[in-house]
């Protein structure tokens, strides 16, 4: 029983393993040339902020010294976007129309001429029974400062 164990004809296995090398050559495809880099200098500081808003005709240019108060004390709904308050009402009381604005918690806030809306210094200058009219001071550039004339509409 040992001596069968102690064989070690392995004739067939090193007949294949001569046989499945022979024909095979090896081909190594030559490798790309390497392309130069070239370098360039960043210069685009100088061109216009893609994210600024463009100028338009409903938009002039105020930088001949105004410029929003900036220590004035904010409203309540100044610290909201614009787009995220709605006009769900007017009201009238002795000649003086108040519109009635809901802030994205549900609150409804009276406001009138005179007070202050959204983020970019919007002043109410008039109110109708469908809308509030508001001249918003933003920053277009580094010092200049134009303004421009927004509208929330009434919600139905």
């Amino acid at each position: 029983m040992l001596t069968a164990c102690a064989r070690s004809d392995y004739s067939d296995l090193d007949a294949f393993i001569r046989e499945s090398g022979a024909g095979l050559e090896g081909k190594v495809d030559v490798p790309p040339k390497v392309k130069h880099y070239e370098s360039f200098v960043y210069d685009a500081f100088d061109l216009s902020s893609p994210f600024a808003p463009r100028k338009n005709d409903e938009v002039r240019n105020v930088s001949d010294g105004i410029q929003p108060d900036l220590t004035r004390r904010k409203e309540v709904l100044e610290s909201y976007p614009l787009e995220s308050l709605s006009m769900v009402g007017s009201l009238q009381q002795n000649d003086m129309i108040y519109a009635l604005i809901k802030s994205p918690e549900g609150t409804l806030h009276r406001v009138k001429t005179g007070n202050y809306l959204g983020q970019n210094f919007g002043k109410i200058s008039h109110i109708s029974e469908s809308e509030v009219k508001l001249q918003e001071i933003v920053q277009d550039g580094v010092n200049e400062w134009v303004e421009r004339t927004s509208a929330l509409m009434l919600k139905n």
